[in-house]
């Protein structure tokens, strides 16, 4: 029900955004880390409803308790170690359901890279570099209403799942 009333609905999928650290010396974000954890708490393990949480790259915000109750996650991952190595942490704070995709593949070595770190069944699939998505970020679009690759390439993953 809070999320209802606090989100942006399009297309019938409900988005709420929020914050982070906008400026260096803001000071402590403690109480706003309490909130989104009771908030994430109240939503998936009270609600019927999928949340999707896109989270920072990197692994500080999970000590904060905002993977409570998760099933599943999706790290995204590109083809060199220190990726890895946050999709590593992730499955060691206990998750049962860690997936992956692949971003930014330049090649078949790039794949074969990601893939022979991974358990079997972990890879939902990749999105290979493109230069209409980077153009795309640049000029404040999405890269989704640019490049019918990388839209096949999202979609081939979101049926994986």
């Amino acid at each position: 029900m809070i999320f209802q009333k606090n989100c942006k609905t399009h297309n019938g999928v409900g988005l709420l955004t929020l914050g982070t650290v906008d400026t260096g010396g803001s000071g402590c974000v403690c109480p706003e880390h309490v909130l989104l954890k009771r908030l994430c708490s109240h939503l998936i393990l009270q609600s019927k409803d999928v949340v999707v949480m896109d989270m920072e790259a990197g692994i500080e915000h999970l000590g904060r308790g905002t993977a409570q109750g998760v099933d599943a996650f999706i790290v995204v991952v590109e083809p060199g170690e220190r990726s890895l190595q946050t999709y590593r942490k992730v499955k060691d704070i206990g998750v049962q359901r860690v997936f992956v995709v692949g971003n930014k593949m330049r090649d078949d070595e790039d794949i074969e890279f990601i893939k022979s770190n991974l358990e079997d069944g972990e890879a939902l699939g990749f999105v290979h570099y493109n230069q209409s998505v980077i153009d795309s970020d640049r000029a404040n679009q999405s890269p989704y209403d640019v490049s019918e690759e990388t839209r096949n390439e999202i979609r081939a993953i979101k049926n994986r799942l």
